[in-house]
């Protein structure tokens, strides 16, 4: 996507079927409508987790520690390929393994500012392929975490993430348990 091309965001409607688009400069506010996004978290051949700090200068949820990363698939976009499309140019990162593991997720969440999250968001998870090349206006800072510890940190203490990542974290350890083996395609 260039710098002249708008981003758009697929609205769904209550039986979570396409309804419409906005440019994504539109839809996250205190109102924000339903829309599709999706959550993808990466893990390396050591089992650990690449958790990122959202940049600063994001419109939602800046500065906030979460999962590896999220975004919007464009309209008729193949969600696996869209997943694929956002780690390139969020993180620079090439993954295989890629599986769909929570298909259903959706939640709502409200940052600090009002500004709303309103999201049916399926999350899959990946293996990495190299260590991320991160975009700084979206990435703050990154690290590998030990899968178990940040499952224990989303129980203990949830507010220290994003509140979709506290939320889809013990679902993710119900399918994928402690260990680093991903749940096949």
């Amino acid at each position: 996507m260039t710098s002249q091309e708008t981003e758009l965001v697929v609205l769904l409607d209550a039986g979570l079927q396409p309804c419409g688009v906005l440019p994504k400069s539109e839809v996250h506010h205190a109102e924000t409508p339903l829309h599709l996004a999706f959550s993808v978290y990466v893990f390396d051949d050591a089992g650990r987790l690449l958790v990122t700090r959202r940049a600063v200068g994001k419109q939602t949820f800046a500065g906030v520690w979460t999962n590896t990363c999220c975004g919007h698939p464009a309209p008729g976009e193949d969600l696996a390929e869209a997943v694929r499309r956002r780690l390139g140019t969020e993180l620079g990162l090439t993954v295989s393994e890629l599986s769909l593991a929570l298909p259903e997720f959706r939640y709502e969440a409200t940052a600090a500012d009002g500004v709303r999250e309103n999201e049916f968001c399926p999350v899959f998870v990946a293996r990495a392929t190299g260590d991320p090349a991160p975009d700084a206006t979206e990435v703050e800072e990154w690290r590998w975490v030990d899968w178990p510890a940040f499952c224990a940190l989303a129980e203990g203490s949830p507010w220290a993430i994003s509140a979709w990542a506290a939320e889809q974290t013990p679902q993710l350890r119900a399918r994928l348990g402690d260990g680093p083996a991903l749940p096949a395609a």
